[in-house]
């Protein structure tokens, strides 16, 4: 087993009061395996600014000026993560996403109707 020490002691880091986490399931999960090196530096950007519902706001030039990128860049990027399931933008809004998987869609249980048969059903009736 390795044994695992600090090489600087006195720059051990510290959970400051302004907090951001990355999910280790990013890597766990091989999410950062998929993603361009564009993509991983605009999701850890979004990360450390994000509040904590994982929403902030920067426009595309800041974005652009702060990363480093050109704009065509930064839109691949953001798409990449869309793509991946990672961040949701809504212009000027951006959300970086839970890791957990959507919930699948309930099927109706035996005795439970659509609401679309349900109407049906009643137009049917309403017509005899």
């Amino acid at each position: 087993m390795i044994v695992k020490t600090p090489i600087l002691p006195k720059r051990l880091r510290k959970v400051p009061k302004s907090f951001s986490w990355i999910d280790h399931r990013l890597v766990r999960d091989r999410h950062i395996e998929r993603l361009s090196h564009g993509a991983m530096a605009l999701y850890l950007f979004l990360v450390c600014v994000g509040d904590r519902q994982g929403l902030s706001y920067y426009s595309d030039q800041s974005l652009i000026n702060k990363l480093n990128m050109e704009a065509a860049a930064l839109d691949h990027a953001r798409s990449e993560l869309i793509g991946a399931g990672l961040v949701a933008w809504q212009r000027p809004i951006y959300q970086v996403l839970g890791l957990d998987p959507e919930p699948a869609p309930r099927k109706p249980s035996k005795g439970t109707m659509r609401l679309g048969d349900v109407l049906k059903q009643a137009m049917e009736a309403a017509h005899d």
